[in-house]
């Protein structure tokens, strides 16, 4: 009897314990991320689960909180296909950019404004991994792009456009050395095709 006790409240013991740590999702976003008014910008969000990738049972969800007075809103939801908002400041202008079987909870908020400036959560589960932490990327709609993504809007252009004139350099370098690889076969000097004939 005292075995069947211990066994009892050991069993008691093991069920009471928070077992959330060994079936957890977790969730990466992005963190803070700015963008221009008008433009389109990736919320990125992905997650790690202990349990299988089921479509029939994981579901996404995401909200917003505005940085300013203002309520909660579901921004976007996830279960089996996407379900995109029917009303709302967000209706029409946000887009799956996930693949599930890439553990990836991705979404694109087109066209954004100001009054999108505020926090974005992403919440997955993935039963029995049901508890975790919750996403959130904190957006800041801006007038113009910010100086370090001129300066690397401008290398990257800067480095197209030298590129560019490498390539032209080198192809005209080497149609040049073939045509004066022809004149030699030919017989013909350099200095004829070179220097311009004066009579």
């Amino acid at each position: 009897m005292g075995v069947n006790q211990a066994l009892l409240q050991l069993l008691l013991l093991l069920l009471s314990l928070d077992i959330s740590g060994v079936f957890a999702i977790h969730v990466y976003t992005s963190g803070n991320v700015e963008a221009v008014n008008g433009t389109d910008v990736w919320l990125k969000c992905s997650f790690s689960s202990s349990a299988p990738i089921r479509r029939s049972v994981l579901t996404i969800s995401w909200s917003f909180r505005p940085l300013g007075p203002g309520q909660e809103e579901t921004v976007f939801y996830y279960h089996e296909k996407p379900f995109p908002p029917s009303e709302g400041r967000f209706q029409k202008k946000v887009m799956w950019a996930g693949d599930v079987s890439s553990r990836d909870a991705s979404i694109v908020v087109r066209n954004v404004k100001f009054s999108y400036n505020g926090t974005f959560s992403c919440q997955v589960k993935n039963p029995p991994d049901v508890h975790g932490n919750v996403g959130e990327v904190r957006l800041r709609v801006v007038t113009s792009a910010s100086f370090s993504e001129i300066v690397i809007l401008a290398v990257a252009i800067g480095g197209a456009v030298l590129l560019t004139i490498i390539i032209l350099i080198a192809v005209v370098s080497i149609r040049r050395c073939r045509k004066l690889e022809r004149m030699e076969r030919d017989g013909i000097p350099r200095r004829h095709k070179e220097e311009p004939m004066l009579w």
